[in-house]
């Protein structure tokens, strides 16, 4: 990132911590810059640790796909709320702000396996492949109704207030 974080002692620079937030969040806000006016969307996502990267689905057409199309260059928030301390004035969290590209995926074995992710990080172990069958997936024609974006992550800083 451009600027150094203030409170250094609240950062987390190791990446299983990071990771670990990334795979326990559900939704990330994603920040896109419309010409001159921003524009943020919050989104249901799948970490892929391997990939370094989020996966959501997206419709197949609407603004932030227009916005995508002209500059793919993005910030996004991932929040892990510890919960506000009543009386204490106090509310712990840990964070992870990552810039980087968000890119629509084409191939069918990269949209499956970004699906995978996401399905995977949002339901339960025993009920993802059930959802993933579900909705026809592994088919040409279950793949037809989405677009599926990624947000390749380039760079990263993380803090904690506990």
């Amino acid at each position: 990132m451009t600027h150094a974080m203030r409170r250094s002692d609240c950062a987390i620079t190791d990446r299983e911590t990071i990771d670990a937030i990334l795979s326990a969040g559900r939704f990330t806000t994603i920040a896109l810059c419309d010409a001159d006016e921003p524009y943020a969307v919050t989104l249901s996502y799948g970490y892929d640790a391997t990939r370094y990267r989020l996966c959501f689905h997206v419709a197949k057409a609407g603004r932030k796909l227009d916005i995508i199309a002209v500059n793919p260059r993005a910030c996004a928030t991932v929040i892990d709320d510890l919960g506000y301390l009543h009386g204490e004035c106090a509310h712990p969290f840990r964070s992870v702000v990552m810039t980087g590209r968000m890119r629509l995926l084409d191939d069918p074995d990269d949209i499956r396996a970004a699906m995978r992710t996401l399905i995977g990080q949002l339901e339960s172990e025993e009920d993802s492949a059930a959802v993933f069958e579900q909705n026809k997936l592994d088919t040409d024609a279950g793949l037809q109704r989405f677009r599926a974006l990624v947000f390749e992550i380039e760079d990263v800083s993380a803090k904690q207030d506990q």
